[in-house]
């Protein structure tokens, strides 16, 4: 059954039929900054693999490093896909599938990236503390 996946505000949805490659964590700089988190979770797809369902004419696109497309939503500004020119694999940002993809993380890559504040030795709440506004 393929997975489904879209942006934060749904403008752009799509499926895939089922990852190519185990899921990666990557902490590279250019990650860091297009997510604006400490890493991407990222995925190999096959492109026969995968179909925009809505929204495809929304996606915008930039060449963040020289050939790689990093393509995200014009409204919410979620990134979904990268290209990589010459791969036969497209990258897929599985934090963006509504589905659980039933595999987990195989690797951190790029960790020579990572940044000071990066500390792996704090608390952990499932979700947001009740004494902080």
């Amino acid at each position: 059954m393929p997975l489904q996946g879209s942006c934060a505000c749904k403008t752009v949805t799509y499926e895939v039929d089922e990852l190519a490659g185990g899921i990666s964590h990557c902490h590279c700089v250019t990650c860091r900054k297009t997510h604006a988190a400490a890493f991407n979770s990222a995925a190999g797809v096959q492109p026969d693999a995968f179909r925009w369902l809505s929204g495809e004419d929304q996606l915008s696109h930039f060449e963040s490093s020289p050939g790689k497309i990093r393509y995200f939503c014009s409204q919410c500004g979620s990134h979904l896909l990268a290209k990589k020119e010459g791969r036969p694999l497209w990258v897929l940002r599985v934090a963006t599938l509504d589905d659980d993809p039933q595999i987990r993380p195989e690797q951190h890559i790029w960790t020579s990236h990572d940044v000071p504040w990066l500390a792996a030795d704090v608390p952990v709440f499932a979700e947001w503390q009740s004494n902080r506004s």
